[in-house]
C-alpha cells in the first residue's frame, strides 16, 4: 500500500503583507522588490525546490475601506493589498520553473465565463499544465461597485451564479477534442474544424455561444481551490473544488470541517481524494525553541492592534470600530464577510471565553518551534485525519518561506511524509500522485 503523502501549497500576494498585519514592518521583509518580476520568481524558485505542490496568489478586487468607513488605516498600517494583477505575475514564475502549480483569483460574480474560460486556459497553456484557479465569489461591498454594481449580492444567489459559471466554462473548455491539429501543408488544412464545437451555454445567470478561440490545453481544465466554509459555499466546494483552503481555529475544527467536506463529496459522487482538505498556518522557525519563542514575541510586538482590528473588519465584512459583539456585527454584513474568517472568531470566542471584540482583536496563530518541532505539529494534524496537507502564508516575506523549506521541509521527507521528487507532468497529476 502506498504511504500517504501531504500536500504543500503557498499562499502569496503581491505586496509586502499577508493575515500578519505587521510583518512588513520586520527589518528583514523585503519591501523595496514589490513591483520587481525579480520578488516572485526568486520565490517561485524556493518553493519549486522544496517541491510545493502550488502557490496561488489571494487577491481583492479593490481596496479595503470597510474599517472606519475609509481606506485610510488600510493605507497607512500597510494592510493586506493587491500591488499587482497577479496575472501578469504568474507567467514570470512560469519561466524560471516547471512543476509548480501557479494559481490566481478570480470571481465567478464580477466575470463573464468566456473571459474566466480564456484567461484561465491561455495560463494552462503557457505553463505547460499547471494553471489553478481560486475560485472566489467575492465579499464585499467594496468590490462590487468597482464591478458597476451597487453591492455584492446575497451568499446564495453568488453560488447560484458562481455555479452556472463553472459550467458554462467547463463547457467552452470541452468545446475543443483532443489532437484538432492537421497543420498538413500540401492539402492546406490547419484544424480540423470537425473537432470544434459550439457552446451554447444558457442559464439563468450567464450565456456564451462558444466555442473558445484557444484549444484543449494540457489539463482539460485549471485545477480549482475554493474556501467555502459556509453551508452554501461548502456544497459548491464538495461539487467543484479540487483543494479547499480552510481557516478552523483548532485541531478539532479542523477535523470536522475536513469529515463534513469529504461527507459532501460522496453526495456528489465524488470519492474522498478528489478534492484535498488544506488548512492554513504561519510558521516561526528558530534554531532552538528558546530563539523559536523569541522570534515569534518580536514578531507580535510589531502588529499595531488598529492594523490587527481592520485586517478582521475586511475580512467579516463589518467595521469593528463601531461593532463590538456578535449580534451587532450580524446585523452590520449585510451581503459581505468571508464566512470562515467569521466562523474562526466564533471558535477562539467559545473556547478561550472571550467577548467578540476580543477574539477579533487577536492576531491568528502561528506554529512556532524548530523544523523538527513544526513538523511534528504538522504531522500531527495530517496523521489524525484533520487534513490532507497545508496551506502556508507568509509572515515575513520571503525569509519565513525560506526557513520553512530550509527546516521544516526536508523534516518531512526524512519521515516520508512528503515527496522528494514531483512525479506528475501536470499540477493535477501531482495532486493525485503526491
Amino acid at each position: 500500500m502506498t504511504q500517504r503523502r501531504m500536500h504543500l501549497v503557498a499562499y502569496l500576494k503581491t505586496g509586502p503583507t499577508a493575515n500578519h498585519p505587521g510583518a512588513w514592518r520586520h527589518p528583514e521583509a523585503d519591501l523595496d522588490d514589490i513591483f520587481e518580476p525579480a520578488r516572485y520568481e526568486h520565490i517561485a524558485r524556493v518553493l519549486e525546490a522544496a517541491c510545493f505542490d502550488a502557490c496561488f496568489f489571494a487577491d481583492t478586487f479593490g481596496l479595503p475601506d470597510i474599517h472606519g468607513g475609509n481606506f485610510d488605516a488600510y493605507l497607512r498600517l500597510g494592510g493586506q493589498i493587491s500591488y499587482l494583477d497577479p496575472l501578469m505575475i504568474l507567467p514570470q514564475m512560469a519561466r524560471v520553473t516547471r512543476h509548480l502549480g501557479l494559481g490566481a483569483t478570480l470571481s465567478t460574480t464580477f466575470s463573464n465565463p468566456y473571459y474566466l474560460a480564456r484567461t484561465l486556459a491561455s495560463l494552462d497553456m503557457v505553463t505547460k499544465g499547471r494553471a489553478a484557479w481560486n475560485v472566489v465569489t467575492s465579499a464585499t461591498d467594496l468590490e462590487a461597485r468597482n464591478f458597476g454594481m451597487d453591492g455584492i449580492p446575497p451568499k446564495d444567489q453568488r453560488y447560484d451564479r458562481g455555479d452556472e459559471v463553472l459550467e458554462a466554462c467547463t463547457a467552452l473548455w470541452d468545446s475543443w477534442d483532443d489532437d484538432p491539429f492537421v497543420l498538413d501543408r500540401e492539402k492546406g488544412v490547419f484544424i480540423d474544424p470537425a473537432k470544434v464545437r459550439y457552446t451554447d451555454f444558457a442559464g439563468r445567470f450567464v450565456r456564451s455561444r462558444g466555442p473558445l478561440s484557444i484549444p484543449r490545453t494540457p489539463q482539460g481544465r485549471p485545477v480549482f481551490l475554493q474556501a467555502g466554509a459556509s453551508e452554501r459555499g461548502r456544497e459548491f466546494a464538495a461539487r467543484w473544488a479540487e483543494m479547499i483552503f480552510c481557516t478552523p481555529h483548532s485541531k478539532a475544527d479542523t477535523i470536522a470541517f475536513h469529515d463534513d467536506i469529504k461527507s459532501r463529496l460522496a453526495r456528489h459522487g465524488r470519492p474522498p481524494e478528489a478534492c484535498k482538505v488544506l488548512p492554513s498556518f504561519a510558521v516561526v522557525v528558530g534554531e532552538t525553541e528558546a530563539i523559536a519563542q523569541e522570534k515569534y514575541a518580536y514578531l507580535q510586538s510589531l502588529i499595531d492592534p488598529e492594523a490587527q482590528r481592520m485586517l478582521n473588519s475586511s475580512l467579516i465584512g463589518a467595521d469593528l470600530t463601531r461593532h463590538q459583539t456578535a449580534e451587532e456585527v450580524a446585523r452590520a454584513q449585510g451581503n459581505q464577510g468571508i464566512s470562515g474568517s467569521h466562523d474562526r472568531v466564533l471558535q477562539l470566542m467559545a473556547q478561550e471565553k472571550l467577548s467578540f471584540a476580543e477574539a477579533a482583536s487577536k492576531p491568528r496563530d502561528l506554529l512556532v518551534g524548530t523544523g523538527e518541532g513544526i513538523a511534528d505539529q504538522l504531522e500531527d494534524y495530517f496523521t489524525a485525519g484533520a487534513c490532507d496537507g497545508f496551506i502556508i502564508w507568509p509572515t515575513v516575506f520571503p525569509r519565513m518561506f525560506e526557513d520553512f523549506c530550509r527546516h521544516v521541509v526536508p523534516v518531512l521527507q526524512r519521515r516520508g511524509l512528503y515527496r522528494t521528487e514531483y512525479r506528475g507532468a501536470t499540477l493535477r497529476e501531482n495532486l493525485r500522485r503526491p
